[in-house]
């Protein structure tokens, strides 16, 4: 083990975060990704021994800044280390010191110093009516600093429903004409839906691109298959326990314990795409199904206006 990596874990043990901790991680996080056993270790030197740090150019447009919030407070890497460690985080309104001028100034100046090397993480909708002008930023609408940063970017990457699919800005009656990153601008984006994401799939999805040189695998809505190629529905546990043998007999019925799932209470697990049952939330404590909520399918296109009512079965 090279210096580097005994200071990583000096530092991490300094946080108390134990190396066996900081492995377990890599290991939920590589079966996260769909990656065999066999990559952890490979995994574990991303955050270690980082090969590159790729410069990061972070944008807020119309949001509640929840997405930040949530990787902010993500468990291990916790968000300094992701920044220091792995990422060169070169513009994040939300966590940079410098505001105004000074903000502006720094943004433009990553921009041309890595134009075609960085990536673009946006959190929030793009209004599109009115030449933008429902949001601004420094006397830019999202719409102008969208076409120019975006398309100076080497990938762009939507954390959150709002930036991937216009969530609730782009809701019913949407006058200022809210939508996604990718379909203001016309160009093509990862998405990681949710309200918020879950930081592990943001995380996995840098780590796929530190490993392995690319992107990961999307579906058709652009939305990594290793997260969202499964129904919330078909992971879940309330669903398992149903189709338990000792379960229904406890129930007397399969029909008595369909009651425990909460798809007569609306859930909209069956309908959503989203790795929920799995990652799950506040250091995989649990997820809303698990807590006694219905999912309000909140990582689907629309979810605002399809999916509601949220109380009431489809």
């Amino acid at each position: 083990m090279d210096k580097e990596q005994n200071a990583f874990y000096e530092r991490m043990e300094g946080k108390g975060v134990t190396r066996r901790d900081f492995m377990r991680y890599c290991t939920f996080l590589t079966a996260t990704m769909g990656l065999s056993a066999a990559y952890v270790p490979k995994v574990a030197e991303v955050f270690a021994a980082p090969k590159q740090r790729p410069p990061v150019i972070w944008l807020h447009f119309a949001e509640c800044t929840g997405c930040s919030e949530a990787v902010l407070r993500s468990h291990y890497p916790y968000i300094d280390d992701l920044v220091l460690e792995v990422l060169s985080l070169e513009y994040h309104e939300t966590v940079m010191a410098a505001a105004g001028q000074q903000a502006e100034d720094q943004l433009h100046a990553a921009m041309k110093k890595y134009e075609g090397k960085f990536i673009c993480v946006v959190e929030g909708a793009i209004a599109t009516k009115f030449d933008g002008g429902y949001g601004k930023i420094g006397g830019r609408s999202f719409l102008d600093m969208g076409k120019d940063v975006c398309s100076k970017a080497a990938a762009v990457i939507c954390i959150g429903s709002c930036s991937s699919f216009g969530g609730i800005q782009a809701a019913k009656p949407n006058p200022g004409g809210y939508k996604g990153v990718g379909d203001a601008l016309g160009i093509k984006t990862v998405n990681l839906p949710g309200c918020p994401p879950n930081p592990v799939n943001f995380v996995g999805t840098l780590v796929n691109f530190l490993l392995l040189g690319k992107l990961p695998a999307l579906d058709d809505l652009g939305r990594p298959l290793f997260a969202y190629g499964k129904t919330i529905h078909d992971q879940c546990p309330r669903r398992s326990h149903f189709e338990n043998e000792e379960f229904v007999t406890e129930f007397g019925s399969p029909e008595a314990a369909m009651g425990y799932c909460l798809y007569k209470m609306g859930c909209r697990g069956p309908e959503t795409f989203n790795n929920c049952p799995i990652a799950k939330f506040n250091e995989g404590t649990s997820f809303p199904i698990e807590a006694g909520h219905p999912c309000i399918g909140c990582s689907e296109p629309d979810f605002w206006d399809k999916m509601t009512p949220f109380y009431q079965e489809m």
